[in-house]
Formats: structure tokens, sequence, C-alpha cells
């Protein structure tokens, strides 16, 4: 049996999975399967894929199912620099407006409705479509991008909305970190095949080491020639990101999980963290 590995498809989740040794882990009986999150949350779920980054509201919805490997996430202290709230007005005026949501995630849409519900009490009403900002904004008041397009649409749109960044706010509000996307594994994956998801785990972290140690230079060199931009936007991009997952990330994660347990938009409370024992996996 082999162990399908999901891979996110946008540039933030590129430090985990730039210096894997592909070929060896598929010598070893792994596969990958690139896609937004919200395909991969589905695909995760329903037993389709075994391992891989999750936006953080999937695990919290199969925390009895999954397993968290630590030292590895997507989180930002602060701006996280690609996942925008773009917006006719000031966010202040937003009661009663209609806002479009991406397809593409869940964790970016349950932060907004804390920031619009929780943070600024506003009542709103939402639309969920598929990311395209100009079409998302012909009948809506606001809407909201992640990742790749995000980037792209506050590089092509300029100072024509109001734009927020939703990291930057939650940090302000809360002063925890927010963190985006996760590093899971289905716990049937975990006991059928511990050791290879040792392997697994530990070329994310080799992977995460060497882009770290490189500040990126080779990564960003390869996103310039698939994606455009500036260099200098890349390399405070993905500056501005922390690849860690210790005491003060799953803090922030906590909070955001009873905040929207006290919303009523997550059925079951997530009381605690379930994440592998490092010690186990070096063995």
């Amino acid at each position: 049996m082999s162990v399908i590995i999901g891979e996110i498809s946008y540039t933030n989740i590129l430090p985990f999975f730039y210096y894997l040794d592909r070929d060896k882990l598929q010598r070893q009986q792994c596969s990958f399967v690139p896609q937004v999150p919200a395909q991969l949350n589905q695909a995760m779920a329903a037993g389709k894929i075994d391992v891989g980054g999750i936006s953080s509201f999937a695990y919290a919805e199969n925390s009895t199912h999954f397993t968290l490997l630590p030292n590895l996430s997507v989180t930002s202290y602060g701006p996280v620099g690609s996942i925008f709230l773009f917006s006719k007005k000031p966010l202040q005026q937003l009661g009663g407006a209609k806002i479009a949501l991406t397809s593409s995630s869940a964790t970016s849409v349950n932060l907004l409705k804390v920031v619009l519900e929780h943070f600024y009490s506003l009542e709103v009403s939402y639309t969920t479509m598929t990311p395209d900002l100009k079409k998302m904004l012909v009948e809506h008041d606001a809407c909201l991008l992640i990742g790749d397009d995000a980037i792209l649409a506050k590089h092509e749109v300029g100072k024509s909305y109001y734009c927020y960044d939703l990291g930057d706010i939650w940090y302000k509000h809360t002063g925890l970190p927010m963190t985006f996307a996760v590093f899971a594994v289905r716990n049937e994956t975990l006991n059928e095949h511990p050791s290879l998801i040792g392997a697994v785990y530990r070329s994310f972290l080799e992977s995460k080491k060497m882009s770290e140690t490189n500040q990126y230079e080779l990564m960003i060199d390869d996103i310039l020639k698939t994606h455009g931009g500036e260099k200098k936007f890349w390399d405070m991009y993905f500056q501005n990101l922390c690849n860690d997952f210790g005491e003060q990330e799953q803090k922030g994660l906590d909070y955001f999980y009873e905040l929207l347990f006290q919303m009523g938009y997550l059925p079951n409370q997530v009381k605690t963290l379930n994440i592998w024992d490092a010690a186990r996996i070096v063995e």
C-alpha cells in the first residue's frame, strides 16, 4: 500500500516541498497529489490522501481522526501577505454587506467570520464563489481571496479597493500568531506505516531547514519564473511567514478553535491538539 502525500498548490507551502527527494519517497511507495486546500481537505477526510498540508480548520473538523506533525505549519505573526479582504468601503462600514468568499479554503473563510462578527460585531451575508476578484465584486461589497489568487489580485488592483490582511487583523486583536495550514496524517495511516510516515516527516523538516538556511533564494528564483512579480516582494513574503509549530503557534490555534466553537462554526470543541511525539518520530 502506498502513502499519498497532499501538496497545497500555493507558494506559501513550497519551503516544505522544494528540497524533497521525491524520487526517493516514490521508491518508498509515496505519491504526491497537488491541489488547493479545500480539495485536499475533502480528500484527506475521505481517506484519499494520507498525509500533508491541510487547512487548520480541516484539522479541527477531523481532530479525532488526524494527528498533527510537530514543527511544521504556515503561520504568521502579523501580516500574512496572501489572505486579503478586498472591499469597496472601509471594513467598519460593512454592516449589512454582501461578502463573496473564496471556495479555495476553509481556514481563511472562518477567520474572516471571526474578524467581522467577533472583532467588529458586524452582521453580513456570505456567498461562496470561484476565486475571481472582478466577478466576485460585481454584486458584492467585498470579497475574500487567498494564496496566489490574493497575491495576484493585490498586484493588479493596487489601491482601487480597500485591502485588509487577515493575519494582521488577527494579530492586532489577539497578540497571537495565526496558523493557516498544518501538517497532518490520518490515524489509520500512522498506525499502519509509522516508519514511512517518519521518513516523510523528516523529509519535510529537511526541506524546511534547507529553505530557511538558503533564505529561500533558489525557490524564489523559480517562483519568479512561474509567477512573476519582484524578488523584493517574495523575499519579504517568505521572511514574514513562520514555518514552525511550537508552543506559541499552538496557543494561537487553540484560541482560534475556541472562538469558532463559541460562535457555532465548529460543532465539536477541540480540547487538545493531537500532536505526534517527536521522540517517536526520529527513532
